[in-house]
């Protein structure tokens, strides 16, 4: 699901450039209440159990790799060779199906306000990322357009999510890897939310923050976890009021990607957020990408 699903007027699109499992999305849409407001586009391909198998079985992905076996790559790549199934063949899912593309297009030209949710790390791209140790597919901004159906030339802001520090589940490179002992004693530990594998964690890396900003097309920061690195940061609401090695860690991600941080997460509410977009900019019709808000459509890409 889209997470504008907390926004009870969102209208939620899934678009086709995105693998549906149909009992995870029936689950999804039942747990949320989300029956009346979401669309599957009717080209989605379907991620089936024999996906899983696959990767399941293949030692190169589950071993090396150290892929999630959820299937994605399996169904993916069955879709290149165009033997997958798609969502208008799926009897379960034909109260939801539709073009989602015309419905977006439709949205803009009313005046619509639309936001584009990526998914996935940039350096998990298979273009751009730590290859062999990727996703199926690319996942900078570039691509969430296309997973959705728009052109570049529909989109005003592209917002680049990052954390305070680095994680990184599976196999693959992490520069300033941390050990288990100190990422604990730090209280970075996390967990993957697919197969529930702990993180791997390192400092923030200011390298890899320009390089996905450029990657994106980037034109503002969203810094989330602030508070995990800076406990004295919990629950501020103004950038001001935050302890002096906060404002100095932000201003030199904003040196370093030449992009303003508009967005500051202080905590674990959906209220523990510092805000500087500026309230007076006027609204447009066009998407924002959030890559990792008048009636509105939540895109999945």
């Amino acid at each position: 699901m889209p997470s504008g699903f907390v926004s009870a007027s969102t209208r939620l699109l899934i678009g086709p450039g995105v693998p549906v499992e149909t009992k995870v999305l029936l689950d999804e849409i039942k747990e949320t209440g989300s029956e009346r407001r979401l669309g599957v586009d009717f080209q989605c391909p379907m991620l089936e159990e024999r996906h899983k198998t696959q990767e399941c079985d293949s030692e190169h992905l589950s071993k090396k790799i150290g892929s999630t076996k959820s299937g994605v790559g399996a169904c993916n790549a069955e879709r290149a060779l165009r033997m997958v199934k798609l969502a208008r063949q799926e009897p379960q899912l034909r109260p939801f199906v539709g073009d989602t593309a015309a419905e977006i297009h439709q949205s803009l030209a009313r005046g619509g306000n639309v936001m584009v949710e990526g998914t996935q790390g940039t350096f998990l791209s298979l273009y751009h990322g730590t290859y062999p140790y990727v996703t199926s597919k690319d996942v900078t901004a570039s691509q969430a357009c296309a997973d959705v159906g728009i052109g570049p030339t529909d989109v005003d802001d592209v917002m680049v999510i990052f954390k305070s520090y680095v994680t990184r589940v599976g196999e693959g490179p992490l520069e300033g890897q941390l050990s288990r002992d100190e990422v604990l004693r730090r209280g970075w530990m996390e967990h993957g939310t697919v197969t529930g594998r702990e993180r791997r964690a390192a400092p923030f890396d200011f390298n890899l923050a320009k390089r996905a900003t450029e990657l994106n097309g980037g034109t503002q920061i969203a810094l989330t976890k602030l508070d995990v690195l800076f406990p004295k940061a919990r629950g501020i609401k103004s950038r001001t009021e935050l302890p002096l090695e906060a404002r100095e860690f932000i201003s030199k991600i904003e040196q370093e990607t030449q992009r303003p941080v508009t967005v500051i997460g202080t905590g674990a509410s959906e209220s523990d957020i510092i805000d500087l977009r500026s309230a007076s900019k006027p609204e447009t019709a066009k998407p924002t990408l959030v890559v990792k808000g008048k009636k509105s459509i939540s895109m999945r890409g």
